[in-house]
């Protein structure tokens, strides 16, 4: 399995101090505890004594375990790939329980609410359509090789992702924020859906067991909104500009959508330091 580049574990070490009080500023609350779900407003961030959580000694036989904070996007093509990445990465791991909390990103956060038309958001972010195209054929197969379908031409619509993120938020305490986040990234990146269409959340949603009567009254407020925001925007205060990022147990960060083996590198690395802690 391949190491960590000393030089990336370095810059790791410095980035986490800059990172540190934006991780440190999620606290967790009982929301996702509660049913049936509603908007959440405190609820599944990390503690301010993250440290002191794993310092604790476990019980007898008790496997390896560790949070991964991972900042992305639904409509980020390598975050579509990262995902699938980590996933394999943690099927490497067997020993190693992993957690993970999916956080908000905007990485386009000029698009309006109702989103724009496809072509008019190529020609803006890379000048022309052809531009694009020819960054897309690398994607494409990158996203192949994966198993995953990245059908560009199906895009029509560029969706600002925010009512996104709040329904993968609220997916918390009603079904798999996982299973959510795919599904949108699928209709997204595979069909060609506007995510910027109630409609098609409400499908995702209810495809992914969630309350779909619920879901539709959430959206058309503004519950969360504030909260999707201010995370997203922290995100990017604390350094984060580009994803997906993977905050391995508070400690450890890998940019990039890296290989399956890199990741599990980097969880076994994270879970071997939080062990010697715990000792």
């Amino acid at each position: 399995m391949r190491g960590l580049d000393p030089r990336i574990h370095a810059e790791s070490q410095r980035w986490c101090v800059r990172l540190r009080p934006w991780i440190a500023g999620f606290k967790p609350g009982n929301d996702e505890r509660e049913g049936p779900f509603k908007p959440f407003r405190n609820c599944a961030k990390l503690p301010a004594t993250e440290s002191k959580v794993f310092a604790m000694a476990p019980y007898p036989g008790a496997p390896a375990s560790i949070k991964v904070d991972v900042v992305s996007d639904v409509v980020c093509p390598w975050c579509y790939i990262g995902k699938h990445r980590l996933e394999a990465a943690i099927a490497l791991v067997p020993d190693v329980e992993v957690a993970i909390n999916w956080r908000p990103y905007f990485l386009n956060p000029w698009i309006p609410r109702e989103g724009i038309e496809r072509r008019t958001y190529l020609e803006t972010k890379f000048g022309s359509t052809e531009r694009y195209a020819a960054i897309a054929e690398r994607v494409v197969a990158a996203a192949a090789m994966e198993g995953l379908i990245y059908a560009p031409d199906k895009i029509s619509r560029q969706p600002n992702t925010i009512d996104c993120h709040r329904l993968i938020l609220w997916s918390r305490s009603a079904s798999d924020p996982a299973k959510v986040k795919q599904r949108l990234m699928e209709l997204y990146f595979a069909e060609g859906a506007d995510l910027s269409d109630p409609r098609v959340l409400i499908q995702a949603a209810v495809d992914c067991g969630m309350d779909g009567e619920l879901v539709r009254r959430l959206l058309a407020s503004d519950a969360d909104a504030d909260r999707i925001e201010g995370e997203a925007n922290s995100a990017k205060e604390a350094g984060i500009d580009g994803v997906p990022c993977f905050i391995f147990g508070g400690s450890v960060i890998v940019t990039g959508a890296q290989s399956p083996e890199y990741l599990a590198n980097a969880i076994e690395r994270t879970a071997s330091g939080q062990t010697q802690l715990r000792a």
